[in-house]
C-alpha cells in the first residue's frame, strides 16, 4: 500500500501510524501486542495482598468522590460478589467514576488487592462479565496519544480485509512436520488469542518461521560470497608467517593460535574469506588482527584496518609501528583529520603500492583512494559500520578478504545461528597478564567516590569518569559537563574533557594529556568504550550506570586494569532499588555470560547495542530463549538449499533472493 493510502479515516491516526513505519493492513497485523493483560477471573481463595486480582461484583454503594490534601481526587465504592463478599473499591485521579459506575449493576474489576483493608486499588473497571475467550486484552507499543483500543479497532478491520490473502512462507511440509498452523490464523490468534493455547501457537508459527527465513537469507548471502573466486590466488607462505610469530615478545594463546591459523587457511582459499574473530575484552582480537595483516603482506597483497574512531585508527596505527618494527612493512594512517597535502602523498603512496597497511576511519573507502592490490579488509567494531561501508571498502579490492571484529561475545551455539552469512572465530582465554577489577555499585552521591579517585590519584595511577550524556539534562540524569565542573573544583587541571562534540584535535589533546600528561581524571562519555588503551587506568566511576547496557558497561569496565594492576569499577546510580540487573556485573567477568543475560532482559528490539552489537532487530524471536527455534531453522535451511530442485521449495527460496539486498553481496 503506498504512504498516501488510509488506514484509518483519521488523519492524526494515519499519521502516527506513518511514523511507526506501518503503511498497509499487513504492516498493522505484524505489529503484534507487546503483553497482554489477563482478564480472567480470581478466585476468591486465591487473592493475595499486593496481587493484581479481577472479580465480577454487584455495585452495592454509590460512588463517593473526595479530594486528599494533595489535591488527588478518590473515588470510593462498595460491591458484592456471588459467593457473599463484600469489597471496598478505591480509585484515585478518576472523578469521571460517579457518572459511569451505577448502584445495582454488575461489572469486572480489575485492581490490586490490600487484604488488611478489604479493599482493591482499581487499575481498570469494565461494565458487566468478561466473555470467557475474550479474556486475554492485548496490549500494543503505540505513541502516547495513540489509544490502545484504537489500535485494536484497526487490528480487526486489518485481519477483516487480509482474509484469505497472507501466505504462509513456511512449506507444508514443514508445518505437518512441526504441527504448525498457518500464518493467517498464527496472526489472528495473535491479536485475538482466547486462550494462552492459542497464544502459543501462534507464536511457535511466527518464530519458526522468522528463524527460516532470517537463516536461509544468511545461507543464500553466504553461497554468494563463496562463489567469488580471488582474482589472485598466491598462496600463503606460511614459514614466513611462522618466522614472524617467533620474533614477537609474547606468545599467543591457543585460542589466538587456533583464530589466526584459521583465518590464514579461509586466506589460502580460492573463495573469499568472510570471517567475525570476536572475543571478550582483552582476550589479544587486534594482535590475531595483525597476523592476519602480516600474511596478506607475504602473499604481495595490501591490507586496510577500518576502526570507527580517529582515537582508535591512532592507537592501532602506534601498535602496528611497534609490532612490525623490525619488517619490511610500510604502514600509513590514513583519517580525516590530515591536512589536503598530507592525504593527496599518501592517496599516490597507495594507490602506487608503496604501503602495504593502510589503517584508518571511513575514510579509507573515499572515492579518492585507490588501492594497487588490496587483498585483505579487516573492519574492527564491525557493529558502528553500515553494510554499505564495509562493501564499499571490500569492493576496492579484487574480492578482498574480509574479516570482522566484535568484542561484543555471543555464546557460540547463538553466533552460528545469527551469523549464518559468516564463519567465526572466537577467543575466550585471556594473555598471561591477569586482570583483577573489582565492581561495586554505590549510591551517586556516596562519599566512597571521592575516596577511590584520591586513592587512585596518590597511587600515580589513571581515573576514568563516564556519563550518558553531554550537556545538562532537566531529567536529572548526569551530564560529562556538570561532572566535569564538579570534579575541576577538587581536583583543578589533572581533570580533563572528552566527549564526541569535540574537535579532533581536542580529544587528541586530552587523550594525549591523559596518556602521557598531567591529565589523572577523564571526564568522558561513552566514547571511551571503544578501544581506547591506557595501561595505568586502575579506577572508573559511570554514572547512572543503570542507564547503560550490561554489555556496554563490560566494555567500559575493560578500559581499566590492563596492566594487572589491582583496578575498581564504581556503577553510580541514584536509585538504589535499580541494581539488580547491574549485580551480574558485581559477579562475572564473563563477557559472553553477561552478553547472555543482557540479550535475556532486553528481548529482541531492545537491546542496546542491538544495531550496536550487529545483531538482527527480530520481531518475534528472542535470542536467548529460542535458540532452539534457531538451530532448528537454521539446519532446516540447509536442507531447503541442498534441495533447490524440489518444487515444494522453489517459491521460498526466490522469495528469499528476493529481500536480500544488493549490498548484502559482494560485487566484481
Amino acid at each position: 500500500m503506498a504512504k498516501s493510502e488510509k488506514l484509518s479515516s483519521s488523519p492524526r491516526i494515519n499519521s502516527l501510524l506513518y511514523k511507526m513505519g506501518i503503511f498497509s493492513y499487513y504492516d498493522v497485523v505484524n505489529h503484534l501486542p507487546r503483553r497482554y493483560d489477563d482478564y480472567s477471573l480470581t478466585r476468591e481463595r486465591d487473592l493475595l495482598d499486593k496481587e493484581r486480582v479481577t472479580i465480577y461484583a454487584k455495585v452495592v454503594s454509590q460512588v463517593l468522590l473526595s479530594n486528599s490534601f494533595r489535591r488527588v481526587s478518590v473515588a470510593t465504592f462498595d460491591v458484592l460478589t456471588n459467593q457473599g463478599t463484600y469489597f471496598k473499591v478505591v480509585a484515585y485521579n478518576r472523578p469521571y467514576l460517579p457518572k459511569i459506575v451505577n448502584i445495582n449493576e454488575f461489572c469486572t474489576i480489575i485492581g490490586t488487592y490490600d487484604k488488611k483493608r478489604n479493599s482493591i486499588n482499581l487499575i481498570n473497571i469494565v461494565n458487566g462479565k468478561i466473555e470467557k475467550n475474550k479474556t486475554l486484552r492485548p496490549v500494543y507499543t503505540l505513541p502516547k496519544d495513540f489509544a490502545n483500543k484504537d489500535y485494536i479497532r484497526l487490528v480487526n478491520k486489518a485481519l477483516s480485509a487480509l482474509k484469505g490473502k497472507i501466505v504462509s512462507s513456511v512449506p507444508l511440509s514443514y508445518r505437518k512436520k512441526y504441527r504448525l498452523i498457518n500464518k493467517e490464523t498464527a496472526l489472528e490468534y495473535a491479536h485475538n488469542p482466547k486462550n494462552n493455547e492459542e497464544l502459543r501457537q501462534s507464536l511457535r508459527y511466527l518464530k519458526y518461521e522468522e528463524a527460516l527465513l532470517f537463516s536461509l537469507k544468511n545461507q543464500l548471502i553466504k553461497e554468494e560470497n563463496k562463489s567469488l573466486q580471488k582474482i589472485k590466488k598466491e598462496p600463503i607462505d606460511l614459514s614466513s608467517c611462522e618466522s614472524f610469530l617467533n620474533t614477537l615478545p609474547y606468545k599467543l594463546t591457543d585460542d589466538q593460535e587456533v583464530a589466526a591459523k584459521e583465518i590464514i587457511e579461509d586466506m589460502n582459499q580460492p573463495s573469499l574469506m568472510y570471517r567475525l574473530l570476536q572475543g571478550d575484552v582483552g582476550t589479544g582480537k587486534t594482535l590475531v588482527s595483525f597476523v592476519a595483516l602480516y600474511a596478506n603482506y607475504v602473499r604481495g597483497n595490501q591490507g586496510a584496518l577500518m576502526a570507527p574512531t580517529e582515537v582508535l585508527a591512532r592507537q592501532h596505527y602506534e601498535n602496528a609501528m611497534k609490532l612490525f618494527k623490525n619488517t619490511k612493512l610500510r604502514i600509513a594512517l590514513l583519517v580525516g583529520s590530515l591536512s589536503p597535502s598530507e592525504k593527496k602523498d599518501i592517496y599516490r603512496d597507495i594507490e602506487d603500492g608503496s604501503y602495504d597497511i593502510i589503517i584508518g576511519t571511513h575514510a579509507l573507502f573515499t572515492k579518492s583512494v585507490v588501492y594497487s592490490s588490496l587483498g585483505l579488509v579487516i573492519i574492527d567494531e564491525q557493529h558502528r559500520f553500515g553494510v554499505n561501508q564495509r562493501k564499499a571498502l571490500m569492493n576496492k579490492g579484487d574480492h578482498a578478504d574480509l574479516l570482522m571484529m566484535s568484542a561484543t561475545p555471543i555464546p557460540r551455539s547463538l553466533a552460528l545461528s545469527i551469523y549464518g552469512d559468516l564463519e567465526i572465530s572466537t577467543l575466550y582465554k585471556f594473555p598471561n597478564i591477569k586482570r583483577d577489577v573489582t565492581t561495586k555499585i554505590v549510591n551517586s552521591e556516596s562519599e566512597e567516590i571521592m575516596e577511590v579517585i584520591g586513592q587512585t590519584l596518590e597511587d600515580k595511577r589513571k581515573v576514568y569518569v563516564v556519563a550518558p550524556l553531554i550537556e545538562f539534562s532537566e531529567d536529572g540524569k548526569y551530564s560529562v559537563e556538570k561532572l566535569f565542573a564538579r570534579f575541576v573544583l577538587k581536583f583543578g587541571a589533572k581533570v580533563g574533557l572528552l566527549h564526541g562534540k569535540m574537535k579532533q584535535e581536542e580529544k587528541e589533546e586530552v587523550l594525549d594529556k591523559f596518556v602521557n600528561g598531567d591529565v589523572d581524571i577523564l571526564v568522558s562519555t561513552q566514547v571511551i568504550e571503544v578501544g581506547i588503551d591506557v595501561k595505568k587506568a586502575s579506577a572508573m566511576v559511570i554514572y547512572d550506570a543503570n542507564s547503560f547496557g550490561l554489555a556496554s558497561l563490560h566494555q567500559l569496565r575493560g578500559r581499566i586494569g590492563r596492566d594487572g594492576h589491582p583496578s575498581i569499577c564504581l556503577l553510580a546510580i541514584t536509585d538504589m532499588d535499580e541494581e539488580d540487573k547491574l549485580e551480574i556485573l558485581v559477579k562475572s567477568n564473563d563477557g559472553f555470560e553477561i552478553a547472555e543475560k543482557d540479550l535475556s532482559i532486553r528481548g529482541p528490539g531492545e537491546l542496546v547495542g542491538i544495531r550496536q552489537s550487529g545483531i538482527p532487530d527480530f520481531r518475534f524471536l528472542n535470542m536467548i530463549d529460542d535458540i532452539k527455534i534457531f538451530i532448528v531453522a537454521r539446519d532446516d535451511a540447509r536442507y531447503i538449499l541442498a534441495n533447490k530442485n524440489n518444487t515444494e521449495f522453489t517459491s521460498l527460496i526466490n522469495y528469499c533472493k528476493n529481500s536480500i539486498e544488493e549490498s548484502d553481496i559482494v560485487k566484481a
